[in-house]
C-alpha cells in the first residue's frame, strides 16, 4: 500500500510541475483577436474557424481550431468528431454560424450534426498567453453519439516527427511511423478504406489531463489542459497514411453546458521573426529577360540590409551586384520587397544572398530552358500511362493496372471522387455489367487512379499544341502497345511527343468503339480502392468480375472478385465536344506516324459533330467530370476540326459561336487565335479586340508583388499561372504590339521558385531545389516523381499562404495532376520560342 501511495504522490507532484510549467510556455505578451479576427502573439497564432472544409474531397486539414507557430501551421481541425482519428470521409458537423466579440476577443462558433439532430457550440476566450476552449451544451449528448463524440485537435505528423511528449508528466516520443496499439471492431471499415477483416480502432498513445507536445523544441512546443476529464494523444496513421497526431477528450453523457475545457498554451517568443523567403527562380534566367528577386518578410522585420548578387567562380563567389530591396507592401500577412537584377547579363552560375541567407546556385544563359521540360516527358508523362507496365532500369514504376477495365456504373449512383451516372445508363449495359474495349490507353489522372476524360483531352491538346508549334521530336523512351510496355531512358527512334498522343487517342476513341459517345471516365469502385497507395497492377486483379463465381474464385480470365473500375456512362455534349476536339488535333498530329489511329481519330471528331448537331445538347453535369463551359468546347472542337481538315462548316460555327465565347476571353483566347491563319480578317480583327479588352482590364485576383494571378479557391492556382503565362503568348505571338509576352517569364519565375512561402520549384526535379515530397501515386513514400508539377501556394482565410514540403497529403497543394505537366511544357517551349531558342 505504501508504495502505491508514493506512486500516486509521486505522479501528483509531476502533474503540479507541469502545470506549473504550461504558463511559462508563453511570455509576457498576450494572445490577442488581430483585425482579421484571429488571436495572435508574438511567434504563434490560433485560428477559430477561419476556415471550413471547402467540400472539394471532404476533409481538406484546414477547418476549426488551427495552430500556426513560428510561421507554421502544426495543428488544424478542432472541432468535435465523432471518432479517434477521423478519415477523409468521416462525418463532419456542419457550420450554422460564428460569432466575434471584438470588445472581448470571445469567438463563439454553432455547429451541429443534423443526422443526430446534435448542436453544439465551441467557444475560444483568450486568457492572457492561453486561449479557453469550451464545448457547450444545451441539451445532452444524443445517446447514438455517446462514447462517440469529442473534442479533437490535430497535429501535423511531420512537425513532430524526432519529437516528444508528455502526459502527465510520463513521457514518449513521437513515433516516425505508425506503430500504437489497434483494437478489433469499430464502424469505419468503408472510412478506412479496409475492406476485409473485422475493422480495427487505434488505442491511445497516452492519456492525461495535461498533454505536452514537443517541450524540447520552442518552435512545436504546445500545452493543452482539460479542466475535467481526460485528453487522449492518438496516432491516425494507423488508420491512413494521410492521417494524423491527435489529441482528443470525449464528451461526458447526460451533461449540458461547458462539457469540455481546454485551455491550449501555444509556445509565444517575443522578438521572433520569420526568416526571410528569397524567392527567385531555381532554374534561372536567360541573360535578357527580367530578373527579379521577390522578398517575403515578417511584417515586424524592419532589420532592412542589402541584397548581394554573387557570381560562382572556381575560387568560390564574388559579389557583382548589391542593392537595397525595394519596398513592395503588404500582401497578405507579409510584407515584401524586391531586388531587380536584370542588369546583369554574363552567363554563369550565380546566387542571392540576404540577411544571413545564400540562394542555391541558379545559372544565367541563353539556354535555361532548354532541358526544364525534359522529366515530364521523359518520367512523369510515362509513369502516369494506364494500361502499360512501366519500368525504369531496376525500377518497375507500375505493372500493367486495369486489364479488366470495365463495369457500367449502377444507375442515380454518385461517387466520392466527383463522378455521378445518371437515373439511366444511356448504354446498352446493364448496371455492374462488363464493357470491354475500355482497358487501353490513357494516363492516371492525378494521386489517384482513375481516367478522367476531362483530363485525358486536355493532356491532348496541350501535347498536340506543342507538336503544332514546336516540333520537339525528342526521343528517350520506349513505347510498345503490343506488349503494353514502357522503357524509360531508353530511345526507340519515334518522337515521345507522338507516343503520348497516340496513348490518349487510344483511350478516346475506345469509348466511341465501347459504348458510341465519350463517357465521364474510368474510377474506382469504393473507397478501398480509392485509397490504394501500392503499385496500380495490384489495384485489381486484371480479371473480368463474374458475378457467378464466389468471392476470390478465378477461372480464366474471370474472377468472382468485384474490384474492377466504374465507367459512368450518362451523356454529356460537353464532354463529347471536348473529345472530339482533342480527337481532330491528334489525327493531324499522328499522320505519318500511325496513319491508321489518325484516319480514325478524325473520322470519330467528324461523326460527333455530325451526331451533336443533330439533336438537343445532352447537359448532365456533375463535379468537374462531365466537360467544361459547353459553348467553349464547341467552339473548341470547331477550332481543331477547322485547323485539321480545312472545311468551311467549322468556320461558320466559329463565327456563329464567337459572340458568346468572347465574353470569356480569357479562358479560350489559346483556342481563338489557333484558328486566325483559317479564318477572314474580319475574325481576326474581333479576336484582336477582345485581346485588347482583356489585356486592359484588371485582373480578378489581389495584386501581388509576383505579377501573377494567384488564386484563393480550395485548390492552389498553378494552373492559372501557367494558363495567364500561355494566353500572354498567345497574344504576343499574333499581336505583338499588345504584349511583350513578359508574363511567360513571370509565371515560369513564379512556378520556379518566385512565390509566396518558401522557393522550392513546383516542378519536382526540375530546379536546383524542387518539391522532393509531393502527392502523387507515391505520396506514402514521401517522395518525388520528376516532372510532376503540383498545385502549389494554397491561400488559407484570412492571411495564410502554404505550400507543405514535408507533408504530401495536403490535395490542394502537393497533389500532381496529369495535365500540369504538359501545359508546363508548352509553357517552358513558349519561352524558348521567344528566346529564339529551338525545341530540344
Amino acid at each position: 500500500m505504501n508504495r502505491i501511495i508514493r506512486h500516486r504522490l509521486a505522479a501528483l507532484a509531476s502533474t503540479l510541475a507541469l502545470a506549473a510549467a504550461m504558463p511559462a510556455l508563453a511570455q509576457d505578451d498576450p494572445l490577442t483577436l488581430n483585425e482579421a479576427e484571429y488571436y495572435e502573439g508574438d511567434a504563434a497564432n490560433v485560428l477559430v474557424f477561419s476556415n471550413w472544409y471547402d467540400g472539394l474531397f471532404a476533409d481538406a486539414k484546414h477547418s476549426g481550431v488551427e495552430l500556426i507557430q513560428q510561421g507554421e501551421r502544426i495543428a488544424t481541425n478542432g472541432d468535435v468528431r465523432l471518432s479517434p482519428t477521423p478519415g477523409q470521409w468521416d462525418e463532419i458537423g456542419r457550420l450554422v454560424s460564428r460569432n466575434v466579440d471584438p470588445a472581448t476577443g470571445r469567438i463563439e462558433v454553432l455547429l451541429e450534426y443534423p443526422d443526430y439532430q446534435f448542436q453544439y457550440r465551441i467557444l475560444a476566450e483568450p486568457d492572457g498567453d492561453t486561449v479557453k476552449l469550451s464545448v457547450v451544451l444545451d441539451q445532452p449528448l444524443p445517446a447514438a453519439l455517446a462514447g462517440r463524440a469529442g473534442l479533437n485537435l490535430e497535429f501535423l505528423p511531420s512537425a513532430y516527427f524526432h519529437h516528444s511528449w508528455l502526459a502527465d508528466g510520463r513521457g514518449g516520443a513521437f513515433p516516425l511511423h505508425p506503430a500504437s496499439d489497434m483494437v478489433a471492431g469499430g464502424e469505419r471499415n468503408a472510412a478506412s478504406g479496409r475492406d476485409i477483416g473485422p475493422g480495427a480502432e487505434p488505442l491511445p498513445l497516452a492519456t492525461g489531463q495535461q498533454l505536452m507536445l514537443a517541450p524540447e523544441d520552442p518552435a512545436r512546443r504546445v500545452g493543452i489542459r482539460s479542466d475535467a476529464g481526460t485528453i487522449s494523444l492518438y496516432d491516425g496513421r494507423n488508420q491512413a497514411q494521410n492521417g494524423w497526431f491527435v489529441a482528443r477528450s470525449l464528451i461526458p453523457e447526460g451533461r449540458t453546458g461547458r462539457v469540455v475545457e481546454w485551455t491550449l498554451s501555444p509556445t509565444l517568443v517575443p522578438g521572433w521573426l520569420r526568416a526571410p523567403v528569397i524567392g527567385h527562380s531555381q532554374v534561372g534566367y536567360t541573360p535578357d529577360q527580367a530578373k527579379v528577386a521577390v522578398l517575403e518578410l515578417d511584417k515586424q522585420d524592419e532589420r532592412g540590409g542589402n541584397v548581394t548578387l554573387l557570381r560562382v567562380t572556381e575560387d568560390g563567389t564574388e559579389a557583382v551586384a548589391a542593392g537595397a530591396a525595394k519596398p513592395w507592401g503588404r500582401y497578405l500577412r507579409y510584407n515584401y520587397a524586391t531586388f531587380d537584377f536584370s542588369g546583369v547579363k554574363e552567363p554563369g552560375l550565380y546566387q542571392l544572398d540576404y540577411a544571413g541567407q545564400r540562394t542555391a546556385p541558379f545559372r544565367i544563359g541563353a539556354d535555361v530552358y532548354a532541358t526544364a521540360w525534359h522529366p515530364g516527358m521523359d518520367v512523369y508523362m510515362p509513369v502516369q500511362m494506364d494500361h502499360m507496365l512501366v519500368n525504369e532500369a531496376y525500377r518497375v514504376w507500375h505493372g500493367e493496372p486495369h486489364r479488366d477495365d470495365a463495369r457500367q456504373a449502377p444507375v442515380n449512383h454518385e461517387h466520392i471522387d466527383l463522378y455521378r451516372q445518371g437515373p439511366t445508363t444511356d448504354t446498352k449495359f446493364a448496371a455492374g455489367e462488363h464493357i470491354p474495349g475500355l482497358n487501353v490507353g490513357g494516363w492516371l489522372d492525378a494521386g489517384d487512379f482513375d481516367i478522367r476524360t476531362q483530363t485525358q483531352y486536355a493532356v491532348m491538346r496541350s501535347l498536340v499544341g506543342l507538336w503544332d508549334d514546336h516540333r520537339p521530336a525528342r526521343d528517350q523512351t520506349l513505347v510498345d502497345h503490343a506488349l503494353r510496355r514502357v522503357e524509360l531512358h531508353v530511345p526507340d527512334g519515334k518522337p515521345d511527343i507522338l507516343q503520348q498522343i497516340e496513348h490518349g487517342a487510344l483511350y478516346l476513341a475506345s469509348m466511341y468503339d465501347a459504348v458510341g459517345y465519350a463517357v465521364h471516365g474510368v474510377v474506382e469502385p469504393d473507397v478501398a480502392q480509392y485509397t490504394h497507395l501500392g503499385d496500380a497492377a495490384s489495384k485489381t486483379d486484371g480479371l473480368i468480375y463474374d458475378p457467378s463465381l464466389a468471392f476470390g474464385e478465378r477461372k480464366g480470365d474471370r474472377s468472382g472478385t468485384p474490384d474492377d473500375r466504374w465507367v459512368f456512362t450518362s451523356k454529356s455534349s460537353a464532354l463529347n465536344y471536348g473529345s472530339a476536339a482533342a480527337l481532330a488535333g491528334a489525327a493531324r498530329a499522328l499522320r505519318g506516324h500511325n496513319d491508321a489511329l489518325a484516319d480514325k481519330a478524325l473520322r470519330i471528331a467528324r461523326d460527333v459533330w455530325s451526331e451533336e448537331h443533330s439533336h438537343a445538347p445532352n447537359t448532365f453535369s456533375h463535379g468537374n467530370t462531365t466537360g467544361g463551359w459547353l459553348p467553349g468546347e464547341e467552339f473548341t472542337a470547331a477550332v481543331e476540326l477547322l485547323v485539321t481538315t480545312q472545311d468551311t462548316a467549322y468556320a461558320e460555327a466559329i463565327t456563329r459561336l464567337w459572340p458568346e465565347v468572347s465574353q470569356q476571353f480569357g479562358g479560350y483566347a489559346t483556342v481563338a487565335i489557333k484558328a486566325l491563319p483559317h479564318m477572314p480578317a474580319s475574325y481576326r480583327a474581333q479576336v484582336e479586340q477582345a485581346a485588347r479588352a482583356w489585356k486592359a482590364a484588371p485582373q480578378e485576383t489581389d495584386p501581388n508583388p509576383y505579377g501573377v494571378p494567384i488564386t484563393t479557391g480550395g485548390w492552389a492556382g498553378n494552373g492559372a499561372v501557367i494558363q495567364a503565362g500561355l494566353t500572354d503568348h498567345a497574344i504576343h505571338t499574333a499581336f505583338p504590339e499588345l504584349s511583350d509576352g513578359g508574363q511567360v517569364f513571370r509565371a515560369l519565375d513564379y512556378l520556379h521558385g518566385t512565390h509566396p512561402a518558401h522557393n522550392l520549384s513546383f516542378v519536382s526535379g526540375v530546379g536546383a531545389r524542387s518539391k522532393e515530397v509531393a502527392y502523387g501515386m507515391n505520396r506514402a513514400d514521401l517522395s518525388f516523381i520528376a516532372g510532376g508539377v503540383v498545385p502549389g501556394v494554397l491561400v488559407l482565410k484570412p492571411d495564410y499562404p502554404e505550400n507543405k514540403e514535408d507533408w504530401p497529403f495536403f490535395w490542394g497543394q502537393n497533389e500532381y495532376v496529369v495535365n500540369m505537366t504538359p501545359s508546363y511544357v508548352a509553357l517552358v517551349h513558349a519561352a524558348m520560342a521567344q528566346t529564339g531558342e529551338g525545341a530540344q
